[in-house]
């Protein structure tokens, strides 16, 4: 990344704020803003977030926003109510209380004097959310929004389930917030007062994966916050983007298509990243965009940004598996509009064990019925629901995966096939119990036989008419069912072949059905549908260069301890213990302007024994610390989740620490039906 000195505008920082709100909580921010702002007010551009803006996203805050401020906007980070040195107790995403706050934090930005009245918010993740989801709250000052890596369904296409599938992200992210809400505050920010607002913390955040186990279907808690439920409410234009490794590509195809307001799309290789610093490459200029589209919203610039194609995305050429890639081969290509008019999809009928060609007749000897009860193994080399891109925690080859499938391949392609959007799998079935779900992994197959993984989707069998309305499935008695598989772009050259592969479970990735299920296909009336994007020859649309990746000097931090990162799986042919173990040790990092050491390890370890889905057992343990001088505080959580055919059993603790001495210790052991799960 090229590291921007010199600017139009000179930077001034004002940092240790307080933003007032109305019930007297006061929030910690950072405020980057022109020099002059004070004679010529900009406008601003606000990213509230929970995770800390004085040192744990200090680094990166320190990239962008004072990009923004050189370039004549003012740069606005505030950490939540209950995080960072922002007082209060944060207790769930996206409350009431959380949107409400973010509201006055803008009427705050909009009434300051260096502040010409005019706000965007922006935010990756966690931020993106809540821009979509303030944008749909209308406040007057919000011109525009940019939201990265988010969705508009909390519940459909979110980290805790996927199509009505308990994901094991929803474990491994409830215990990174648990961690994270039991984060003190900086002394050297609040002062004396820095313990009695951390004892409030530890007490007060609760645990929140019990919250989300509660709510097993769409009911109201995930329709709060689900802008989908009403995309007439956003007003305002929105720069919608993500990565093709990241765990949230679909929202970029359903905003662009729902919303009715300047819109634009932008999907590159990434993982969770911001593009500008994404990973695997290449990462694109993605601070001068958002520049130009501040421009056009904020400060009524004609820059030609709304003249581009509305969806930019990147057309991954074929590569051998890999659980990471420093850089995915391809180009950027450029669609008019979402759905694109040159987008059909073509839909493969199924043979036996085969994907046919279109409109090609099934053959007279093609047989009734398929069937496959996969083993607990399918799903270990999954990768992550979304890739982190460290540990490595990308899908590798499929080839083992698919001994456990039902495998349908296609025929080797005489010419280049190009996808783009959401592959669908129609599917007929009948299952022998009553909870089922499905796995469809749609592979690229090399000629050597190797597999990559290109797209795949879940779906809980008992959702089948709505993920609201879940119902147990009838033994023996034919369904059918659409499977959407993840938006997708994806060139598969000549002499390669496509692979479809079912499973009845993709564990560790998803948790597995109350009981081992043997799925039943009917080849005859199951399809697969692709969205096929052909060569447009001549008539390409002009995608005009993203640029290479520009930001402001970063804080300077140093590695005091070096990390370690590991991601194992093992098996013992004794006992036929199986497991997953990831460790994501960050070691010790110093801030170096505010001489503060922080330590973050996270370990993760899915386990299993044979085909005994009782056994299924998730266990996360998180240790995060603050050290300065003779201060030093550290916080250790530990969850574990496991389940029998009628319940979840959840057991967690937490214990912090002053010095040497434990200052807190608190543990839970709690039950969840299961509902259809």
């Amino acid at each position: 990344m090229e590291i921007v000195d010199e600017f139009p505008h000179a930077v001034r920082e004002d940092a240790c704020l307080e933003i007032p709100m109305s019930d007297g909580t006061r929030l910690a921010a950072r405020v980057w803003r022109p020099e002059d702002s004070d004679a010529h007010p900009v406008p601003a551009v606000l990213e509230f977030i929970p995770y800390r803006q004085r040192d744990l996203t200090a680094v990166r805050d320190s990239i962008h926003h004072p990009y923004f401020a050189g370039h004549g906007f003012a740069g606005v980070r505030v950490d939540l109510r209950g995080s960072g040195d922002s007082e209060g107790v944060l207790t769930d995403e996206y409350l009431e209380q959380e949107l409400r706050d973010a509201e006055e934090v803008l009427a705050w930005i909009a009434a300051q004097p260096w502040c010409d009245g005019r706000t965007g918010m922006m935010g990756i993740s966690w931020g993106g959310f809540n821009a979509l989801q303030v944008a749909a709250r209308r406040p007057p000052s919000l011109r525009a929004i940019v939201t990265a890596s988010s969705t508009d369904d909390r519940y459909a296409d979110d980290v805790h389930y996927m199509g009505g599938c308990l994901l094991t992200d929803n474990l491994s992210w409830a215990s990174t917030m648990f961690a994270y809400t039991s984060c003190p505050p900086d002394p050297d920010v609040v002062g004396e007062r820095w313990r009695n607002m951390w004892h409030e913390r530890l007490r007060g955040s609760g645990l929140w994966l019990h919250e989300w186990l509660r709510h097993q279907h769409r009911d109201a808690y995930w329709r709060h916050g689900s802008v989908c439920e009403d995309f007439s409410a956003i007003r305002c234009p929105v720069l919608a983007v993500s990565g093709w490794a990241d765990g949230y590509s679909n929202s970029v195809f359903r905003l662009l298509a729902a919303l009715d307001v300047p819109r634009k799309g932008l999907v590159g290789p990434w993982s969770h990243k911001y593009p500008h610093l994404g990973q695997p490459g290449p990462a694109v200029g993605f601070l001068q965009e958002l520049v130009r589209w501040w421009g056009r919203w904020l400060r009524d610039e004609d820059n030609g940004v709304m003249d581009e194609p509305m969806l930019r995305i990147w057309m991954q050429e074929s590569v051998p598996p890999s659980t990471a890639y420093a850089k995915r081969p391809g180009r950027w290509v450029g669609e008019p509009s979402w759905p694109s008019p040159q987008v059909h999809a073509v839909a493969h009928p199924l043979g036996d064990h085969r994907i046919l060609a279109p409109g090609r007749e099934r053959p007279a000897d093609l047989p009734e019925r398929l069937a496959v009860q996969s083993p607990l193994s399918v799903g270990q080399f999954a990768g992550k629901w979304c890739s982190y891109n460290a540990p490595p925690d990308l899908p590798y080859d499929q080839r083992e995966e698919d001994g456990g499938s039902l495998v349908f391949d296609g025929e080797v392609l005489a010419e280049r096939m190009e996808i783009l959007g959401s592959p669908v799998v129609d599917l007929e079935f009948a299952v022998d119990r009553p909870v089922a779900m499905v796995a469809a992994r749609l592979s690229d197959v090399d000629p050597d036989g190797r597999a990559t993984r290109i797209s795949y989707g879940l779906l809980n069998l008992t959702h089948r008419d709505g993920h609201d309305r879940p119902a147990a499935l009838v033994p023996g008695e034919r369904y059918r069912v659409r499977v959407v598989l993840n938006a997708m772009a994806q060139a598969v050259p000549p002499g390669h072949r496509l692979r479809l592969s079912l499973s009845t479970s993709y564990w560790p990735l998803a948790w597995p059905p109350p009981e081992p299920v043997r799925l039943t296909v009917f080849p005859a009336g199951s399809a697969l549908e692709l969205p096929l994007r052909p060569d447009p020859g001549d008539a390409e649309l002009p995608v005009p260069p993203l640029g290479e990746p520009a930001g402001a000097r970063p804080r300077t931090t140093t590695q005091v301890q070096p990390g370690r990162h590991r991601w194992a799986v093992t098996r013992d042919l004794v006992g036929y213990e199986s497991a997953l173990e990831v460790v994501k040790d960050l070691g010790v990092v110093r801030f170096d302007d505010i001489d503060l050491e922080v330590t973050r390890r996270a370990d993760e370890r899915y386990g299993w024994v044979g085909d005994d889905v009782d056994s299924a057992c998730g266990e996360t343990t998180w240790s995060m610390g603050f050290a300065r001088g003779d201060w030093k505080v550290e916080t250790v959580t530990r969850t574990v989740l496991s389940s029998t055919a009628t319940e979840f059993r959840l057991y967690a603790q937490l214990d912090a620490y002053e010095g040497t001495e434990r200052v807190h210790a608190q543990s839970w052991r709690l039950t969840v039906p299961r509902d259809h799960v």
